[in-house]
């Protein structure tokens, strides 16, 4: 059963109300019991889920930027009042057609949800048009985002799911913005995030299965970059493109262009920038939050540093067993269906 902390007694009561997963035992299945084996498991079987058609759109952001959004309805209407709206943030290289997304998406559609993946920078099959990617750090485009879908729907429950990278992000605009934040989003959730970054990154380098998996994202981020390169060949700036496109670790990465292309000192100073356990009192904005004791972005005695109650409408979830959060979707995807609560609007 998982462990739920709250600092608000009048959510705490909500999400009891509503999301029936927290009364309920997880028991991880007996032949794959392990985490990270749990991640490739799921991930095979959600290869099989069939690519999602979506609607996209292409946002022009306010400093030349682009990215899509691709937006997807339920195709019956359960009634006439407004349709909550669902915004997913995917994870470090994710996209609206990677695999856990897509299940989000279908489970957003199944509470008669519309769902929208604000894919980052360079990510969806779209390039770049300035020489600016993405990172944990950095909310400004989420934030451009955000305000454009509540003034597409002025009167629908906007709600944001960040997932690893995606909940970074997520996480550092709501605690930027604080109560403003209620202005555009009813509730949140973020899922597998290293909340002290530091730590989930030497977490991540040890061998064996997590520094293999260290090494197979370093290779999609520097896939990625060499997609976009030319972008920054152009620019005299303080990365280096060469040794971030021979980066073996994730760390080797940001230290020559992600921490240098968003004005970082070094990389410590990047990560801290990004890391959420000493930002939770400033979020005011409802938020769900998941952790698998076991993640490997995130050890255990690093959640530790996680205040497990305060003044912000804030809950931690974490399966007190091994598991994984991401691998177990069904665990944690029945939050959507709070964004059906009419009359809403809740007040924490």
């Amino acid at each position: 059963r998982p462990n739920l902390w709250c600092g608000n007694p009048k959510f705490h009561d909500f999400l009891n109300q509503f999301v029936p997963v927290f009364s309920e035992k997880f028991w991880p299945t007996i032949w794959c019991f392990e985490a990270r084996a749990q991640t490739v498991f799921a991930s095979l079987l959600r290869s099989r889920i069939a690519p999602i058609s979506y609607s996209r759109e292409i946002f022009q952001l306010s400093d030349g930027g682009e990215v899509c959004l691709d937006w997807t309805e339920p195709t019956r209407f359960a009634d006439s009042a407004p349709r909550p709206v669902v915004i997913f943030l995917p994870g470090l290289t994710g996209h609206s057609q990677s695999d856990y997304i897509k299940s989000l998406v279908k489970a957003a559609l199944k509470v008669n949800a519309t769902a929208v993946v604000f894919n980052n920078r360079g990510r969806g099959g779209i390039g770049i048009k300035t020489p600016k990617t993405y990172c944990g750090a950095c909310s400004l485009d989420f934030s451009e985002i955000v305000c454009y879908v509540r003034r597409k729907y002025p009167t629908s429950i906007v709600v944001a799911a960040g997932i690893s990278l995606g909940g970074l992000i997520l996480g550092n605009y709501l605690a930027t913005n604080g109560s403003k934040a209620r202005i555009y989003l009813d509730a949140a959730m973020i899922v597998s995030v290293p909340w002290d970054v530091l730590k989930g990154t030497v977490s991540l380098e040890k061998p064996i299965l997590n520094l293999m998996l260290n090494r197979h994202l370093a290779g999609c981020l520097a896939q990625s970059l060499d997609l976009v390169k030319h972008q920054f060949e152009t620019v005299d700036g303080k990365w280096n493109i060469e040794l971030a496109l021979a980066a073996r670790t994730i760390r080797e990465f940001d230290t020559h262009f992600t921490s240098k292309q968003f004005g970082f000192s070094d990389l410590e100073e990047y990560y801290k920038a990004a890391c959420l356990h000493d930002k939770i009192h400033r979020i005011k904005v409802p938020t769900l939050c998941l952790s698998a004791r076991d993640d490997p972005f995130q050890p255990d005695e690093a959640k530790e540093n996680t205040p497990k109650s305060s003044q912000s409408d804030l809950v931690r979830f974490c399966y007190e067993t091994k598991s994984d959060s991401v691998s177990e979707l069904q665990q944690w995807m029945e939050f959507l269906p709070m964004a059906r609560v009419r009359g809403g609007k809740e007040k924490y």
